[in-house]
């Protein structure tokens, strides 16, 4: 059997399971809001960020406290999001544009694709990063050039645009923002944007995360990213505002994430918690309100949540990795959502250092394939300040050792309960040896019912191409 066949089936077809007509009119039309390199700051979060807007939409829906991206590079993160397979299933190992050049398999169905096919008029509004473009089919694509791309007043605009064209269809849009991630110059707060007055940060007002050392750079970093995502904040706001002047925040369902953490070491490109431990928001027409959902869930779940919203599924035989998330939205702590796996293996093309983990409430696992490198730094992290500033002094990363931090053992075992900031390696204990073979097992189970090509026994010499 061969790899498509083993995710697939042998009997795969194509196509999207339809719901019938009647049914089409009465479903709700589909909001896909994706911040840029945000971790979990936002004043609904606990962080001292403003974000007004956010901390609206939390009150009004299920906000997830244990939302995990199932990688932490945007490429493969947003590959996750719109097909509901891992990253080492899809086949977007790394990043999509320019040399990099990764892209998912031929056979790989989308989101937009699936929803297009149930009846839905689809848009992408914004920041796509994803290759091949025939994949993800859009109805339409806008506003999707630089300097654009960060003016989230016309991301905006162009959704408002979008929703009143739309007569007897429902709409799936998904707006790709670039707040926060790094821009050439200062997260891209050098110039004035419309309609977004400026929320400005004092250094010495911000919080050093607990991967960061407390550094004058660092903190002029942070409070530059801090303005960043509160610009991203507003242009929340005003995609609510054109929901309500088009008469539909009563019956569309608004879902808020970010595709990998913050744009520094230690975050971004990590599979530590600060990489993938991330906002995820969702507010459906009527639901609970104000609840803080505890279940673990993965970016893997996005699409069957969107296609389950949605009334719709893929063909029969196409198997996707994740699980509808509607079952647990207004629930505080559901049973069944206490685990999730994470898979790294490239950003840049020249940056290869292959992860896979488990993220349990107590531990966490991560195995480095490749431990034997150096662990690369992402090239925009690696021309920041924070990380000029920290590589010029050999500054730890928060209470990591920079040495710990580049050059790291085979496996990983943290005891989250104990060690939330994952510092102390319990994997040669031989007190923790039960967990680190529990761990062991379950990620590899994982690995060869997700045909991870890193996995001995997953390709084959023989296959055709």
């Amino acid at each position: 059997m061969d790899r498509r066949e083993f995710l697939l089936g042998t009997a795969a077809v194509s196509g999207v399971t339809r719901v019938n007509a009647a049914a089409r009119d009465s479903r709700p039309n589909i909001l896909l809001i994706i911040s840029d390199d945000q971790g979990l700051d936002a004043g609904c979060y606990g962080g001292v960020v403003k974000t007004p807007n956010l901390d609206r939409l939390a009150a009004q829906g299920t906000l997830f406290t244990q939302g995990y991206a199932a990688v932490s590079s945007c490429s493969p993160s947003r590959s996750v999001l719109y097909t509901g397979l891992y990253s080492h299933s899809n086949g977007m190992y790394g990043l999509a544009h320019d040399v990099h050049n990764q892209s998912l398999l031929d056979w790989v169905m989308t989101v937009p694709k699936l929803m297009s096919e149930a009846g839905y008029a689809t848009a992408l509004i914004g920041k796509k990063h994803v290759r091949p473009e025939k994949a993800l089919s859009y109805d339409a694509e806008l506003v999707p050039e630089k300097p654009g791309i960060r003016d989230v007043a016309a991301l905006a605009e162009a959704a408002g645009g979008f929703i009143r064209a739309q007569r007897s269809k429902p709409f799936f849009i998904t707006i790709g923002f670039s707040d926060p991630h790094r821009a050439e110059v200062n997260f891209g707060n050098t110039r004035a944007w419309p309609k977004v007055p400026r929320v400005q940060y004092q250094p010495t007002a911000v919080v050093i995360p607990a991967h960061l050392p407390d550094l004058p750079a660092v903190r002029g970093d942070l409070a530059e990213y801090y303005e960043s995502v509160s610009r991203l904040d507003r242009g929340v706001g005003l995609i609510l505002s054109e929901l309500e002047s088009t008469g539909h925040t009563e019956d569309t369902v608004i879902m808020f994430l970010s595709d990998n953490g913050r744009p520094f070491p230690g975050a971004k490109t990590c599979l530590y918690d600060e990489g993938i431990h991330l906002p995820l928001i969702i507010r459906t027409p009527k639901g609970a309100s104000g609840v803080r959902c505890e279940a673990m869930v993965s970016w893997v779940d996005i699409t069957p949540t969107i296609l389950d919203l949605a009334q719709a599924a893929p063909p029969a035989n196409y198997k996707l990795q994740g699980r509808s998330l509607v079952p647990v939205l207004g629930e505080r702590r559901p049973t069944g959502w206490d685990r999730v796996f994470a898979s790294h293996s490239f950003h840049e093309i020249n940056q290869y250092y292959p992860m896979r983990a488990l993220r349990t409430r107590k531990h966490a696992y991560i195995l480095n394939l490749a431990h034997e490198l150096s662990f690369p730094i992402a090239g925009d992290v690696a021309s920041s300040p924070s990380w000029q500033a920290i590589s010029a002094r050999r500054a730890p990363l928060g209470k990591r050792p920079l040495q710990a931090y580049l050059q790291r053992p085979a496996e990983e075992l943290y005891d989250i309960v104990n060690d939330p900031r994952q510092l102390v390696n319990l994997a040669s204990l031989q007190q923790h040896r039960d967990v680190l073979l529990a761990s062991r097992a379950a990620l590899h189970e994982w690995r060869a019912e997700t045909k991870d090509p890193w996995l001995a026994g997953q390709t084959s010499p023989f296959e055709h191409h």
